[in-house]
């Protein structure tokens, strides 16, 4: 089964006129309240340093976005750790605030599709630099705002000299515990970044948790979490991505237990969601669709995602259709 790609594709595109989003839009995280959708993404510019920001867009039915400004809603620090670059929201709400987490970076990428690292404007620093310095490394963390327009940096939530990234809560707790899925390079066991799973007493206290899935099809040499869990009458449906041997993202689905998430119901053998067309082949990742929302309206599944770094795509499928394919 393949979700279904909205014929209107690409829903967001990068808008010459403003400096900070003129090359790309992808990567973006979504959240639906009455009869808004509203959709925080990623953003940067010409420069060759390639500082990137979060803006923001909202619509009615889902797929025709528009800015609500044409200057980013959050920029990277000035000095602070998060200087680099601010990238990746995943959403979620606790009663009347929301809690993004992304990833960011004490230095910009630099030109990272030319030369595929992250280190192009890392300044040379001392041998007594922190590994987070000196390899520009990805940490993550918590955003924390009322209206996804105004934003207070609560820090960072995983360890400091670490490369752990894709991490996202549940939107709710579960047993009264708050969890969180992230990818952490550096833990053993599986060979290849893998999905882990947290039971935290806060949202601050992170712990490295338990193995929750490995990579283990034909388009999975790593995978990583997608889109924060949804719950449904079947279980937690989660959409990750995966990404083979030749560089190429993909899509896929894994059904959770409602009431022990380290369980795993069912998960797709085959990808949901694949590049096929030129917006999600063509950019500056080449052949790349990288989920990072999701809602459920009614018993339609709207995802949203990057395509090829440049661009933003939506898919859909019925809900139902979905949890009868993993049953199956």
């Amino acid at each position: 089964m393949k979700l279904t790609k909205f014929h209107g594709n690409p829903i967001l595109v990068p808008n010459p006129a403003n400096s900070w989003e003129s090359l790309s839009v992808c990567n973006p995280g979504v959240w639906y309240e009455k009869g808004v959708f509203y959709l925080l993404y990623r953003a940067a510019g010409n420069a060759p340093s390639h500082k990137i920001f979060l803006g923001l867009a909202t619509s009615r039915d889902g797929f025709n976005f528009e800015r609500v400004s044409d200057k980013p809603v959050l920029s990277p620090s000035a000095d602070g750790p998060d200087a680099g670059s601010i990238e990746d929201p995943r959403i979620v709400k606790f009663g009347d605030f929301f809690y993004i987490t992304y990833a960011y970076r004490p230095f910009p990428p630099g030109q990272y599709w030319l030369h595929h690292q992250g280190l192009a404007y890392m300044p040379d620093g001392p041998p007594e630099a922190p590994r987070l310095i000196k390899e520009n490394l990805t940490n993550t963390g918590i955003l924390m705002s009322k209206d996804l327009r105004t934003f207070h940096r609560m820090g960072r939530l995983t360890e400091p000299n670490s490369d752990n990234r894709d991490v996202m809560f549940f939107p709710e707790k579960v047993n009264g515990k708050y969890i969180l899925l992230h990818r952490k390079k550096e833990l053993h066991g599986p060979p290849c970044p893998s999905i882990w799973i947290s039971f935290m007493d806060n949202l601050m206290d992170y712990n490295d948790g338990v193995l929750l899935v490995k990579n283990e099809y034909w388009w999975e040499t790593k995978i990583g979490g997608g889109c924060p869990p949804l719950k449904t009458d079947a279980g937690w449906l989660f959409i990750y991505h995966g990404v083979c041997p030749k560089g190429v993202y993909r899509a896929g689905v894994i059904m959770l237990d409602l009431e022990d998430p380290r369980k795993v119901i069912a998960r797709s053998s085959e990808p949901i969601l694949e590049p096929e067309y030129d917006y999600e082949i063509n950019g500056l990742w080449s052949s790349c669709v990288f989920p990072c929302g999701s809602v459920i309206v009614d018993d339609t599944l709207f995802v949203y995602y990057g395509a090829a770094d440049k661009h933003i795509g939506a898919a859909t499928c019925k809900v139902r259709e979905l949890i009868e394919h993993l049953n199956n």
